[in-house]
């Protein structure tokens, strides 16, 4: 079997070390006699597969010891919506900063539940650019200010974290967590889908700093409470066990790499490899100012979109598979998260010369 390069936006590739560890524990793992998708996740096998997690995700993201980690479900799309009411509390506003298709999701979901101030709004861009912080309208009685660190759709990418002049700092890091240092401290709450860096659908990462806990309203259920899943570990209810094993899998090869400095290196020289042949073409362009690129996903214009339908024909004949843009922006899009190898770009990029060579 000849497996494809997979440049999808998520779910996305994994590594083939953690597939293959996850294939060979498929039916005993560590001397269980069962699948991690059999176990309990109240019995002591699985208690120690979630232990681990955390304490990995711990030391590669350096949390402090006064955030709690919760491992919930719903994707990252369901917290636009549990977000303001678990931290609103007494207060009726919050800011937000709209730069893609993921924060536009995020202010229209919020809006059921309080006064959205759009604090800086790219969209006169077309989102192809991040607005200057220095331009952010920020409301000081809110009670936080949210922001989407990498959009997919746009390809867009903070390169620092903002300053939020304040206000509690929220972050949507779906499609980057991982993929660069952060420093935790600077954020009341971080949030992120598993789908793209860290492993298989079905986690919802959630990073909130105690002081932003037990402001719930009283109208939300127990288990979109993260007061009530932080005193039960994440397991108000049964958990997607088989996702968060696959997330530790992740974590682990994440560590056996370098960690996170060493993996933004690698993602540094492959987002500049693409970039690099993207902008030396004739026949392919990427809309995004260069400060803004993301290095996660990029997308590219083709100069005559009639070659659009040949080129992923081509590809997917040449084994590179989901490159097709979102259908609200079109054209193209290489995702290459942590998982994407280098000689992953290289290929791609040879294919794009040769087709733009012969078309």
């Amino acid at each position: 079997m000849t497996r494809v390069y997979n440049f999808s936006a998520g779910p996305s590739a994994l590594p083939e070390a953690v597939l293959q560890q996850a294939q060979q524990e498929m039916l005993d793992w560590r001397g269980s006699g069962m699948s991690v998708m059999e176990m309990s996740h109240r019995g002591k096998q699985f208690s120690s597969i979630a232990a681990e997690l955390e304490a990995d995700l711990r030391d590669l993201m350096r949390i402090p010891e006064n955030y709690r980690v919760l491992f919930l479900q719903g994707g990252a799309s369901a917290q636009f919506s549990f977000i303001p009411q678990n931290i609103l509390g007494l207060k009726t506003k919050a800011c937000y900063v709209k730069t893609g298709a993921w924060s536009e999701k995020a202010i229209k979901d919020a809006q059921t539940y309080c006064e959205t101030i759009v604090s800086a709004n790219s969209e006169s861009s077309h989102f192809t650019t991040i607005p200057d912080v220095a331009s952010w309208v920020c409301d000081s009685q809110a009670a936080y200010l949210h922001y989407t660190s990498n959009e997919t759709i746009h390809g867009v990418e903070f390169n620092t974290t903002p300053n939020s002049k304040g206000l509690p700092l929220v972050c949507d890091m779906s499609s980057n967590i991982l993929s660069r240092p952060i420093d935790v401290n600077e954020f009341g709450l971080i949030y992120a889908g598993s789908q793209k860096n860290m492993g298989a659908a079905g986690v919802t990462l959630v990073i909130v700093r105690d002081d932003l806990l037990g402001q719930c309203l009283k109208t939300v259920p127990p288990v979109f409470n993260y007061t009530e899943q932080v005193k039960n570990q994440s397991m108000l209810n049964t958990p997607t066990t088989y996702s968060w094993y696959l997330m530790g899998l992740v974590l682990k090869w994440l560590q056996e790499q370098g960690g996170v400095t060493a993996i933004e290196q690698c993602n540094i020289v492959k987002s500049a490899k693409l970039y690099h042949a993207i902008d030396n073409s004739t026949l392919y362009r990427n809309p995004v100012e260069i400060v803004s690129r993301s290095r996660m996903n990029v997308p590219f214009i083709l100069a005559d979109d009639s070659l659009d339908k040949a080129f992923l024909t081509a590809a997917e004949m040449n084994g590179f598979n989901e490159l097709k843009g979102h259908r609200s922006v079109g054209g193209m899009r290489a995702s290459i998260y942590n998982a994407m190898p280098e000689s992953g770009v290289d290929a791609l990029i040879s294919f794009m010369q040769e087709f733009e060579r012969t078309h």
